[in-house]
């Protein structure tokens, strides 16, 4: 072992001061350092690994049942360093870089484990012996407990299960322990019965909520999950500190690379101010979701590669196309925090620019040597079907403004075109592009539509539930525009007296006590409950075409995104 430097010792002695000595004497154990893939990446103490910000490293959680199909939960040492009194799994610990454990993940989990069992719960040879362990996945999270201790672990699952067993506990490792089944299990992770006020481990929820729930009380049959599963950075609770943090994460890894296509096709425009409109927007930033969303399709459902970045960029450059175009049509002065395209040049270099934009995007599709000839057809008459699509959403859209009644039926449709439609375009080219099946395109189409459908009817609810600072705009500023919102559709055509509304609605501007007075009759009429409920279907529906996809780490972005969308509501 390198010795610690003299700094990082006195770092540690501090921090483990007042510490039990047997505790604090572990923490000199080397941990197994991995990346996110669960990859070997080196060695580090115990403590340095859960220290401050501490390090990434591999873990292993134990379910031991016994020929009952009880289930031993055990609640750690109150002198524990980290996590002390909480109630966790049957024995959950690290794999240490010695031999036996720093080789094959799975297997150096479970020579871990028998290591363990018989330290912390006091387990005979002869009864490990009898066990059979099964490796069921992993799962990589990130938990505080306070400000000094932190978990990082790549986790990895482990069923055990014996006829019969005799336990021992050691009172240093262990406070309390119970063997529970059925019911017992519910009441304690929903904290109820003699579980009030208890502390249930993070990483025990989040591995019985993905791993075993569904399959018990059936624990011999529980299927294996490939990959680590990405949890990301959690609170106690199991929650995500950051919604969606993972599915940021995903596409950050792939925003350069499409970006850097995107800028290079843009390049072929040689006349100097069109080229500056054309790529003007990009310099506003964003996050480039339509950009990178047939890639991380692509890693869900088949064999993703450099042709997916052509594919997004292409995407996003007739996305981008038809933002110029709409500012225009609605002389709209800002986007992205930047001028317009129409205000920053002119009308005439904008419709020019949109164009150039259109026929760049096809042409670096046909260009690229990533992208079979077999599929190309497909991929065209799709982006086609796209922009004909989102044309006709848009000019919908321009002629209810004019008009007296819209319905229910005709606003969903609109919605289609005009917003669904790009991301359907997105999940079903991404998909055909990796190589998947018919039945998986067409699944995955179902569930970008549905994606879609729920994107736009979040906007419209957060555009009157949200607060102006996070808008950017006035909170409630499609009411005063009279905008046809399903959520207006509804308060139309109800019998409910709501005479803010009527005054507020297509006003241009009104108060803001005649504006709130309005979202509060939408919200007695039920107009916005309505909405969300719709959005919940469609979050429903999409959710189930991704039950149909095989379970990945890739999988796991999608449905984050998916429930990402949700958030946004909430």
């Amino acid at each position: 072992m390198l010795p610690i430097p003299p700094g990082i010792m006195a770092s540690r002695d501090g921090a483990l001061s007042g510490q039990d000595s047997s505790q604090a004497e572990m923490m000199s154990e080397m941990c197994i350092l991995v990346d996110s893939a669960d990859r070997k990446t080196g060695s580090d103490s115990k403590f340095n690994c859960h220290y401050e910000e501490g390090i990434l490293h591999r873990a292993f959680s134990v379910l031991l049942f016994d020929g009952e199909g009880k289930m031993l939960v055990q609640q750690r040492s109150h002198d524990k360093i980290t996590f002390p009194s909480v109630w966790a799994n049957s024995c959950c610990s690290h794999p240490l870089d010695i031999t036996g454990e720093n080789e094959d993940p799975a297997e150096g989990a479970i020579n871990a484990a028998k290591r363990k069992l018989s330290q912390e719960l006091g387990v005979s040879e002869g009864d490990i012996a009898r066990i059979d362990f099964r490796h069921i996945g992993s799962f990589l999270y990130e938990c505080r407990w306070n400000e000094d201790w932190i978990e990082r672990e790549v986790d990895h699952v482990l069923v055990a299960t014996t006829d019969s067993i005799e336990v021992s506990p050691n009172p240093n490792e262990i406070s309390d322990h119970r063997w529970i089944e059925g019911e017992e299990i519910e009441e304690m992770f929903s904290g109820s019965g003699i579980w009030e006020g208890e502390v249930i481990a993070p990483w025990f929820r989040l591995l019985w909520g993905r791993f075993l729930a569904e399959h018990y009380p059936d624990v011999r049959s529980i299927p294996s999950i490939e990959g680590v599963v990405n949890f990301g950075e959690v609170m106690m609770d199991g929650e995500p500190v950051n919604p969606g943090q993972n599915l940021m994460i995903a596409i950050g890894n792939h925003r350069e690379y499409v970006e850097d296509v995107i800028m290079h096709s843009l390049s072929k425009m040689k006349q100097e101010r069109l080229h500056g409109a054309m790529s003007h927007l990009f310099s506003g930033g964003g996050k480039r979701l339509r950009a990178t969303l047939p890639r991380l399709v692509g890693e869900a459902v088949g064999e993703a590669h450099e042709g997916h970045y052509t594919l997004g960029a292409s995407i996003e450059i007739i996305h981008n196309f038809t933002l110029v175009h709409d500012d225009l049509m609605d002389q709209d002065p800002i986007r992205r925090g930047l001028d317009a395209v129409h205000v920053a040049y002119d009308d005439s270099t904008a419709i020019n620019a949109g164009d150039a934009m259109l026929a760049v995007a096809f042409e670096i599709l046909a260009e690229s040597p990533h992208i079979e000839q077999d599929k190309l057809g497909f991929l065209v008459r799709s982006i086609g079907e796209m922009v004909r699509n989102v044309a006709s959403g848009q000019q919908e859209d321009i002629s209810f403004e004019s008009r007296d009644s819209v319905s229910e039926e005709e606003y969903i449709e609109m919605i289609k075109g005009k917003t669904s439609v790009m991301f359907e375009t997105c999940a079903g080219t991404g998909a055909i592009l990796a190589g998947a099946s018919d039945e998986a395109v067409d699944n995955m189409r179902r569930w970008g539509l549905n994606l879609g459908l729920c994107f736009q009817l979040m906007d419209d609810l957060i555009d009157i539930t949200g607060d102006t600072e996070t808008l950017g705009k006035p909170a409630g500023s499609d009411i005063v525009q009279g905008k046809k919102t399903l959520i207006a559709i509804h308060a139309l055509n109800c019998n409910h007296e709501m005479p803010a509304f009527s005054e507020a609605y297509g006003s241009g501007e009104c108060s803001d006590d005649v504006l709130s007075r309005a979202v509060a009759e939408l919200h007695e009429s039920g107009s916005i409950e309505y909405a969300k409920n719709r959005a919940m279907h469609h979050h429903a529906v999409a959710h189930e075409c991704l039950d149909l996809v095989s379970d990945s780490p890739a999988l796991n972005i999608l449905r984050e995104l998916t429930d990402f969308q949700l958030i946004r509501i909430n």
